[in-house]
């Protein structure tokens, strides 16, 4: 299962993705986190007690030409790394990738943080400014994701960007569940209606979190503006105040864990498609091809789609 966690920048999404990858990896799950936010925080909340060493693996979008190179194979319908864009779906020959296999791409670019393999898409900085947006960071984790076949009892766990620039890209249609994380107030809310109405144009699956509550006012404001899409909630946490000045303190409360376990037995019940999956891939592919990509590469990129190519496990045969 390919999880996603987004919501109002500052709600909590990249501490809960965090839990949830600890939760995970402690169970003995193979798991996989991806810090996909422009602000690269991920690392420290996975291992909030230790000192500050660098994260030491290579970000992806430091190397996303050798990643076009691996990931493309032997597939006739791409012609160079050039010619391969963030939406290029896989075909026949192209490389396809279990998740934390011996691959290229995982051995370089996965480093363990508090337990957790994790790998960064990387930072925005000072060359990127007035020339690049971050969604160019994020092409080589789209690209990952179009060629990863992960199989039955694995997660990829990804601390998204804040607001609605998770919509900037198909990167939203890549995962199988995507939890909302809303604190309880106005501005956190009109992110989630945002996220909702276009979850709901291409049938993605999206439960509400809510975080931060302090009593029941907050829990019955989100009930009224969320419904029934509010899965949980998780109260305001001294744990994570503490875990978040460097000290944690003791465990986290009870009620919290509780909803983190109940984040994963939603996210269990869920069946894979991976129809679905491709049909977004390819859908977002051509939209890109012919909105920018076909007069950026010169070619017809609508040529690369691979009408015969199946997704899935059987795939990787």
């Amino acid at each position: 299962m390919r999880v996603a966690f987004v919501g109002k920048g500052g709600s909590g999404k990249t501490t809960l993705s965090a839990l949830f990858a600890r939760q995970l990896a402690r169970s003995g799950a193979p798991v996989l986190a991806v810090d996909g936010d422009i602000n690269q925080h991920l690392s420290q909340a996975l291992d909030p007690a230790a000192d500050t060493a660098p994260f030491e693996a290579p970000p992806l979008a430091a190397h996303l030409g050798d990643i076009k190179d691996l990931l493309r194979g032997t597939n006739t319908r791409i012609t160079s790394r050039e010619a391969m864009v963030k939406t290029t779906p896989p075909g026949r020959g192209s490389r396809l990738l279990r998740l934390l296999g011996d691959d290229a791409l995982h051995t370089r670019h996965v480093q363990r943080v508090g337990g957790v393999p994790l790998m960064v898409t990387g930072e925005f900085d000072e060359s990127d400014l007035g020339v690049a947006c971050y969604h160019s960071k994020l092409g080589a984790v789209e690209l990952y994701l179009s060629h990863l076949v992960d199989g039955p009892g694995e997660y990829l766990v990804m601390d998204m960007t804040a607001g609605a620039d998770a919509f900037a890209s198909g990167l939203f249609t890549r995962f199988d569940m995507t939890f909302l994380v809303a604190e309880p107030t106005r501005k956190s809310v009109s992110v989630y209606r945002q996220y909702r109405d276009h979850a709901r144009e291409f049938g993605i699956p999206l439960a509400v979190v809510g975080n931060k509550v302090t009593g029941e006012d907050d829990l019955l404001f989100l009930k009224e503006e969320v419904g029934d899409d509010l899965l949980t909630h998780l109260v305001v946490s001294p744990w994570v105040r503490s875990a978040e000045r460097g000290h944690p303190q003791g465990e986290l409360e009870g009620v919290n864990r509780h909803a983190i376990d109940l984040l994963r037995e939603t996210v269990d019940a869920r069946e894979k498609n991976w129809p679905t999956l491709h049909r977004h891939a390819v859908e977002f592919h051509l939209r890109n091809a012919r909105a920018w990509a076909d007069a950026a590469t010169g070619q017809d990129l609508a040529a690369q789609v691979d009408p015969e190519f199946a997704p899935g496990p059987a795939s990787l045969h």
